[in-house]
């Protein structure tokens, strides 16, 4: 018998994973084509990095799709990572991110034009990047490409509402690319943190189990902890601590044991 607290992977549709994906690429291609161009020396709020980094980021994050596309696949049998997993793995790759960010960066040329280039390139990938059973042998060790298309989506959002907060120019996002991001963050923290003593709520996208404890079996959870998607986003990824986000009513948590403090940010 499994244990108890082990977690049913859960499963993202292919097409409305790519209609998510090109739909919010070109949301954050429309906003950076609105902004004027003294915005991109202004500071993006990530450490270190302007706007016109963020975007030199986010361009290159999307590009990376079709060049690992059009490159090796894993060896055979070689055990690829998974959506949790990967979450763990950006804190330590921040480094070469951040270098690679910088060289893209040096090369981009105009900001704008290099986010319609690489929303372009999207284009005519659909079908590779869908097929059943496709891997890529992508920075991590290798990872299913449709699973890598998901986390593109993790890029497009998260870094929208990093443009958006650090310009005050309005980003959209398009409803399945915010569900899916929420649910990977919110899954992210169960694997974290597993039990069922904490039920973290994010309506309308994910509600998930965590952190080690008493088990309730019906009606309302002892210890329940619930949000609005943009600042579980924000809470998930380090933009916004747990304290801030109590402090300034954006988060309501009942129970002596929905402090999720410990436990956050789950990626950054």
């Amino acid at each position: 018998m499994p244990p108890a607290n082990r977690r049913r992977a859960r499963t993202y549709d292919p097409d409305r994973t790519w209609d998510a994906l090109i739909a919010q690429a070109g949301h954050l291609r429309d906003a950076v084509r609105e902004l004027p161009a003294e915005a991109f020396a202004g500071p993006s709020g990530l450490p270190g990095w302007d706007v016109r980094t963020l975007v030199a980021h986010v361009a290159r994050q999307v590009d990376l799709l079709g060049a690992l596309l059009a490159g090796p696949r894993p060896a055979p049998g070689a055990k690829l990572t998974g959506l949790d997993a990967w979450t763990q793995e950006t804190g330590p790759m921040a480094a070469k991110l951040d270098a690679s960010t910088r060289e893209a960066e040096q090369a981009m040329g105009d900001p704008v034009a290099a986010m319609e280039a690489a929303v372009d390139g999207l284009g005519g990938l659909r079908e590779e990047a869908l097929r059943s059973g496709r891997a890529l042998a992508e920075p991590f060790g290798g990872m299913r490409a449709l699973d890598f298309t998901v986390t593109r989506l993790v890029e497009l959002v998260v870094h929208g509402d990093d443009l958006a907060r650090a310009t005050g120019h309005a980003v959209a996002f398009d409803r399945q690319a915010l569900a899916a991001v929420v649910r990977l963050l919110a899954d992210a923290l169960a694997a974290k943190a597993p039990g069922n003593a904490v039920e973290v709520r994010v309506p309308p996208y994910a509600a998930v189990q965590c952190v080690e404890g008493p088990r309730h079996t019906r009606g309302t959870p002892p210890n329940v902890v619930e949000t609005d998607p943009l600042t579980w986003i924000r809470l998930a990824t380090g933009r916004t601590a747990w304290s801030e986000a109590l402090a300034a009513a954006a988060v309501a948590a009942s129970g002596e044991r929905a402090d999720l403090g410990p436990y956050l940010p789950v990626m950054r």
